[in-house]
């Protein structure tokens, strides 16, 4: 699938879309940990463990995709030590066609997965999300972005 629309997420979206999530995540004593899915869920899981006041953090770490639009089957890079997810938050920026949520929802059948945004070909695989885009959409979040001076139209 090659995306045809572009939505750009600033770091301040992205934060308060998060802690939106771990808002539905309380009471935060019902966690024994978080699980982050490496690389996309590693700021979610560290806004989340502070919202929460979570100290237990663990990765999975899995590849399954090779650029923008362009997905490979699922890798599994290093596995989690959290046996079979039971009272863990699992948690990813986003869930796109399900096949990454898939897998690892194999390895923590027990975990309780969320996603910050959601896409419907995936959406049916996480437990919760904040926000849902259509399929065609690439997510651009702010680590993939920099800040750049853009040419006044009149000048162009």
């Amino acid at each position: 699938m090659t995306p045809n629309k572009h939505f750009f997420v600033s770091w301040e979206e992205f934060h308060r879309d998060t802690r939106e999530l771990a808002r539905r995540l309380l009471p935060s004593d019902q966690w024994k940990g978080i699980v982050g899915i490496t690389r996309g869920g590693l700021v979610p899981a560290a806004i989340i463990a502070r919202e929460l006041d979570i100290r237990w953090i663990d990765t999975v770490g899995v590849k399954s995709y090779t650029g923008i639009g362009q997905f490979s089957e699922v890798e599994m890079i290093k596995a989690a030590d959290a046996g079979d997810g039971e009272g863990m938050i699992l948690v990813d920026d986003l869930v796109d066609t399900g096949n990454t949520a898939k897998f690892v929802k194999e390895m923590l059948p027990k975990a309780h997965f969320v996603t910050v945004y959601a896409k419907p070909a995936g959406r049916p695989m996480v437990d919760d999300c904040i926000v849902e885009v259509p399929q065609e959409t690439w997510i651009n979040f702010p680590w993939d972005m920099a800040l750049q001076r853009v040419t006044p139209l009149a000048d162009a």
